[in-house]
């Protein structure tokens, strides 16, 4: 456990960080899991829409620090890869 202020504050600022970012690493899932379904569902139109709202989405996850950006771009790439083979 903490013993000084700063040690006891840093503690406080990490459960509150690990906290938003859990949360924004879930909804970054949560975007790329509706486009994973919608190809696995062989719908093509709904796969593309659902790729265009997630973009912006995983590209925040970036500029916020929960992923890397060639993670997210690889991931982009592959996604919309597959929706062009449907």
């Amino acid at each position: 456990m903490a013993n000084t202020t700063s040690a006891k504050k840093r503690a406080r600022q990490i459960v509150k960080r690990t906290a938003t970012n859990r949360a924004r690493r879930t909804r970054v899932r949560t975007f790329l899991k509706r486009v994973e379904t919608a190809i696995l569902e062989g719908k093509k139109k709904e796969a593309a829409a659902a790729l265009r709202e997630a973009q912006p989405e995983i590209m925040r996850g970036v500029t916020r620090g929960v992923i890397k950006r060639n993670t997210a771009t690889r991931k982009l790439s592959r996604l919309s890869a597959r929706i062009k083979t449907l």
